[in-house]
């Protein structure tokens, strides 16, 4: 019996997952229906708030050309007067014509002389940088300065202007364009291009900037490590070669005649003489024996 319950029990724990799974599966099933129905909804709704939202796009790109298109034909319309003509100078840096330093202020003279008869109003002047490559794309525009002078006929003004690279054009080419923009007294509108050239924006030398200083700080402190350790290395070999120096041997005196045998009485000196030496090494060997004898006949002597 208990055989055939644990069996039971076994089938019954194989069976009811699967039961479960199924069960789920059926219910998730059924959810998905009115779901893909509101999907189906919502697309609608967006395709038409797409529709709405491409005629609206269209509208303000139409509006955007048409806004374009009478800028360009403003700036088509403003041409130089040929009764003014006009001369630039740089004078920082002085002389330059196509290198500028980034981060430095560039000044510029602009000469204007009135050629006719009618008096010109010279209201302002403005700076860009450009793409080399194309004209039209504006990449940096500089503060248009304003003047509201009168030039009179056959007369002539100078007109200064200044402008501020940035740093982090260095390196690259830009086309610079400089307008110079002025009026006649019946209301004409003019423009010259005084400079429209491609330029070259350089790394400045003046001065020592954080980076540079700091480079040098590293390599100076290179240096002293090298020669303090070329110093230890030559330290430490001197030492291998030279070694420890050999103490001295004293080998006494070698040389009898130098020795003075005066002082000695001639008894003495006539007994060393007839005396045998013996060197230490001719000495017969005694044993330990003969020793303590010896030493104890001279004692019993004394």
């Amino acid at each position: 019996m208990t055989k055939f319950l644990g069996k039971f029990l076994l089938l019954l724990l194989l069976i009811l997952p699967s039961t479960f799974m199924l069960a789920g599966n059926g219910v998730v099933s059924a959810a998905e229906d009115p779901i893909e129905d509101v999907v189906d909804g919502e697309e609608e709704d967006g395709t038409v708030e797409e529709e709405g939202a491409e005629d609206t796009g269209s509208e303000a790109a139409q509006t955007d050309k048409g806004d374009e298109e009478e800028e360009e034909e403003e700036e088509a319309t403003l041409k130089p007067s040929p009764d003014a003509d006009t001369s630039l100078l740089f004078t920082k840096p002085a002389g330059a014509t196509t290198e500028f330093f980034g981060g430095s202020l560039v000044r510029l003279l602009v000469g204007f002389a009135n050629s006719g008869e009618k008096d010109f109003i010279v209201e302002s002047m403005d700076a860009s940088f450009r793409y080399p490559q194309d004209y039209s794309f504006y990449i940096q525009n500089f503060t248009a300065a304003r003047y509201n002078r009168l030039v009179e006929p056959k007369a002539q003004a100078t007109f200064e202007y200044a402008f501020f690279p940035s740093e982090q054009f260095n390196g690259r080419p830009f086309g610079l364009s400089i307008n110079l923009n002025y009026r006649d007294v019946e209301g004409n509108y003019f423009q010259d291009a005084v400079f429209n050239e491609t330029v070259q924006i350089v790394e400045s030398d003046e001065g020592l900037d954080g980076e540079t200083f700091f480079l040098y700080v590293v390599l100076a402190a290179l240096a002293v490590l090298l020669l303090v350790g070329a110093q230890q290395l030559v330290a430490t070999f001197g030492k291998k070669r030279l070694g420890k120096p050999k103490s001295a041997v004293e080998m006494g005196t070698q040389n009898n005649a130098d020795v003075d045998f005066d002082w000695i009485p001639k008894e003495t000196l006539e007994a060393l003489n007839k005396s045998p030496r013996k060197s230490p090494k001719q000495s017969p060997r005694q044993s330990p024996r003969e020793r303590r004898t010896k030493r104890a006949s001279g004692a019993g002597d004394e």
